[in-house]
């Protein structure tokens, strides 16, 4: 089963005469859906900040590392994906669909773009579902009505958070939203998280003039953190194993990945 609530005006609010995250990210993965501005604008990026390509990669590999743990070691299976961003290969539903053909998992994403393909790309196993919700992280309280009608809120959920704060500029609000949507869960259900930060320990320094060039030539405009500031979106929850740590080191497959200034994590609601 699939269903989408993709309005009819989301072509309308399609933008591509400036730089979009969405499309930059699928740029640097080596995707196909992005335009020239795109390109420039991620061209432009990586030369200030040639590691950017890795933590790109990194984040989709955290995001197939992370669903597998919480689908197979944890039992979860429900999902609500929060920014999304464009679908690509392996996806969240995908991945967790693939071991547990009845997981339900509910995108969400304000992106015209990203509406236009979930609506095509992201569609379920006959056992599961998958819907897709057009909203706005900052509005945490439309998130967890809609997606209460594909999701049972009464039983664990994976909120997966992968590089979407970081598009809340006020740290504050960033920790309500996390907070908010966090209650909402029942004991059980989990948080994944990935933010980038300017941390020198993780090579982060060089994050600064590359996100002021970003947020003067793109939209929408970004925010790096510090590693304080990043694991206090986890309040109230218990971090597993290994912790916050560069979202490249979570679980790795391989003994030592490239250290990138992206910081991962998952944790459990007691």
């Amino acid at each position: 089963m699939s269903e989408s609530h993709t309005p009819s005006g989301a072509s309308a609010r399609l933008n591509t005469g400036v730089a979009h995250n969405a499309r930059v990210w699928n740029y640097w993965i080596g995707g196909k859906d992005n335009y020239e501005v795109d390109q420039r604008v991620g061209d432009h990026v990586a030369g200030m900040f040639p590691i950017i390509q890795e933590i790109a990669r990194a984040d989709r590999w955290f995001l197939g590392r992370s669903v597998r743990f919480l689908t197979e070691e944890q039992g979860i299976r429900q999902f609500l994906d929060i920014g999304t961003g464009l679908p690509t290969v392996d996806n969240t539903h995908e991945i967790a669909q693939r071991i547990a053909p009845d997981a339900r998992i509910v995108y969400v994403d304000n992106d015209p773009i990203v509406l236009v393909h979930a609506r095509t790309l992201l569609t379920s196993t006959p056992e599961g579902v998958t819907d897709y919700i057009d909203a706005d992280v900052h509005d945490p309280a439309a998130i967890l009505e809609r997606a209460a009608q594909t999701l049972d809120l009464s039983k664990p959920v994976a909120v997966m958070m992968l590089g979407i704060l970081n598009f809340v500029l006020d740290t504050e609000e960033a920790r309500r939203i996390a907070r908010e949507v966090m209650a909402a869960m029942p004991a059980g259900s989990h948080l994944a998280l990935t933010h980038p930060t300017f941390d020198a320990d993780l090579g982060g320094e060089g994050q600064i003039p590359a996100m002021k060039f970003w947020n003067e030539n793109a939209t929408p405009p970004i925010t790096a953190r510090s590693g304080e500031d990043i694991a206090t979106f986890f309040e109230g929850l218990d971090l597993l194993e290994p912790g916050l740590v560069s979202c490249s080191q979570w679980r790795a497959d391989s003994e030592s990945p490239v250290v990138v200034p992206q910081f991962g994590a998952v944790a459990v609601k007691p």
